[in-house]
């Protein structure tokens, strides 16, 4: 009988370590699904590459609607992930009820907010949008042939009116006299899922003299795109790289790294590091997207001067105002 209680508690510890040892992350997309070729997609892109590198595994999920926030996160974290890592500000709060159910669980809110103070098994990372927008912005207006930029966004909330105040400041740094119009898809999520709405938006800021139309919408943006396209003028995509689904067309991307994020925590796995992030210019958070789609879009001059505005960026000579600091924008009004 001893050796019996022996054997059975030296394999149910086996079992918890091993339990241990095979916790896997994962993630959440937001609403839109992972191949949205915007935000979700650079996500699963930073899944994928942990995944390839290391060998390993991931949960996933993709939401279809806004009840589905809290449930998956919960099965998540019964499920053992950790850690669990989310996409989309509209996380946070969900978050915010199911952390302290699992305090052993550490999650990850990509683009939203939650108090380490309060929920200390939580890491927010956020980024610099402003930074990145800044830089398609001064592409933007040397491309410009009408004095005239254009801007599309999805869900009308600070963080997207960051990206069009950073747009509209680097327009205007290198041609204080250019045009900034802009719309907004709607104050709602669905605002993210309506490409036709977004062609809608491109052909009315093409009515009103943008020749590019920078579009940060999620699938909306697709239909800014593809009208871009269809109408002969210049778009600007977001998050991934974009540059190729018109080639010739688009004419740079505004990098947001949520691959690295993703990447990053992953890699870090149940050791990762809860202190709250902010991914700019300098942590390559943001950036801006060349290759051979848009080359011949980007003369040698235009890739110098934005390339001199990001090493400023980077130094700490050149503030670009983030919108969410203060709801005004220097160069622009909504």
């Amino acid at each position: 009988m001893i050796i019996a209680k022996r054997i059975g508690a030296a394999t149910a510890v086996l079992a918890l370590c091993a339990g241990a040892s095979l916790a896997e992350p994962a993630l959440i997309f937001d609403l839109g699904g992972k191949f949205d070729k915007s935000f979700n997609e650079a996500a699963y892109i930073g899944a994928e590459r942990w995944k390839a590198e290391t060998g390993g595994n991931y949960q996933e999920f993709e939401m279809r609607e806004e009840t589905q926030r809290e449930q998956s996160l919960r099965r998540m974290a019964e499920n053992g992930a950790n850690p669990v890592v989310t996409t989309g500000f509209g996380m946070s709060e969900p978050i915010t009820r199911v952390a302290p159910d699992f305090p052993d669980t550490k999650f990850v809110t990509i683009d939203g907010w939650v108090d380490p103070a309060l929920h200390p098994n939580v890491l927010s990372i956020a980024f610099r949008e402003e930074e990145g927008s800044y830089l398609t912005g001064m592409l933007a207006a040397q491309a410009s042939k009408t004095g005239t930029v254009g801007f599309v966004g999805g869900m009308d909330i600070p963080l997207i009116r960051a990206f069009a105040c950073g747009f509209a400041q680097g327009a205007k740094a290198v041609n204080p006299d250019i045009k900034f119009v802009s719309s907004m898809t709607g104050d709602t999520p669905d605002a993210w899922n309506d490409p036709v709405k977004g062609s809608e938006q491109a052909r009315a800021l093409k009515a009103q003299g943008a020749d590019v139309v920078f579009a940060a919408a999620g699938q909306t943006g697709m239909g800014v795109l593809q009208a871009a396209a269809d109408e002969g003028i210049l778009s600007v995509g977001v998050d991934s790289n974009q540059n190729h689904l018109h080639p010739g067309k688009v004419l740079t991307s505004m990098l947001k790294r949520v691959d690295v994020a993703v990447y990053n925590s992953f890699t870090q796995g149940e050791a990762l590091d809860l202190t709250p992030q902010v991914l700019g210019l300098k942590e390559d958070g943001v950036g801006y997207a060349l290759d051979e789609n848009n080359e011949a879009l980007i003369t040698p001059e235009m890739k110098a001067s934005v390339d001199a505005a990001a090493a400023k960026i980077i130094s700490g000579e050149l503030k670009v105002h983030d919108y969410r600091s203060d709801n005004s924008c220097p160069a622009a009004t909504f």
